[in-house]
């Protein structure tokens, strides 16, 4: 029986400044009813705010180029089998994710791992028409029950390296019991909001739907980008989104992000 609610996210190195880990706190505060624990597995818990338990990320042998090698595989430390005594059910969430509401179903859906559909089924109509395709970026299991994939890892970590594209194939590979979100609770930014090409131009994104829990900004852009007042083209050609989007920055100033200096 997990003994805890606990939300966990990761932070190495300086792409990510203590603001995300401390709006995203701020953020599961709101859309958590009841007792939970936040915790940040991280190299320099330097910035966060009171409330957020920072504990060293767990030695899996990577040389140190190898933290930031395409493919994230230092999230694989969330598999060993004591994860720093941590016991209960985790609800893994990236740095660059919105979180908007709901997250006491989230720890209370089923499954031993539970994670996002990206695959191409991951856009608005297409749920459920294509196999899945499992995402790390918002994840559930209770802390020390997958320990398969980081023995796995452990056991070929070149082997896996060159194998898989990256740390979420491996661990669709490895895990048990991998099951989805239901569809519309963790959607994709730029798939559900950001507008058609050529329209996006003209319009800002969307609004999120109530139905979402999270929006995904998985790669370019992030949150960070579409906060200030004075800011360019934060897509990528052929893709023109650009400016403030006032959802994003007040969610970001409201959980107490800083005004980014740019």
């Amino acid at each position: 029986m997990a003994e805890d609610r606990i939300v966990l996210c990761m932070k190495w190195g300086t792409l990510f400044p203590p603001d995300y880990v401390n709006v995203l706190y701020n953020a599961c505060r709101g859309a958590i009813s009841g007792r939970f624990r936040f915790v940040c597995l991280t190299d320099d818990a330097q910035g966060f705010v009171e409330g957020v338990e920072a504990l060293p990320i767990p030695d899996i042998g990577l040389a140190p180029g190898e933290w930031y090698t395409k493919g994230v595989w230092p999230k694989l430390a969330l598999y060993v089998a004591d994860l720093r005594g941590l016991r209960g059910r985790c609800l893994f969430v990236d740095l660059d994710m919105v979180v908007l509401r709901g997250l006491d179903e989230m720890f209370a859906h089923p499954g031993a791992f539970t994670g996002i559909d990206v695959g191409e089924g991951w856009r608005p109509g297409r749920e459920g028409t294509r196999p899945p395709e499992l995402g790390t970026g918002v994840f559930a299991f209770d802390v020390g029950s997958q320990p398969q994939i980081f023995d796995a890892f452990q056991a070929d970590k070149a082997g896996a390296m060159a194998r898989f594209r990256n740390e979420q194939d491996f661990v669709a590979a490895h895990a048990e019991g991998l099951a989805f979100w239901p569809a519309g609770w963790v959607i994709s930014f730029k798939r559900w909001l950001r507008q058609p090409i050529g329209l996006d131009l003209m319009l800002p994104p969307k609004e999120p739907p109530d139905s979402a829990k999270i929006i995904a900004f998985h790669g370019d852009p992030r949150p960070i980008a579409l906060v200030p007042e004075r800011t360019g083209f934060w897509d990528r050609f052929p893709h023109m989104g650009h400016g403030q989007v006032g959802w994003v920055r007040d969610y970001w100033l409201e959980h107490g992000g800083r005004m980014p200096p740019f």
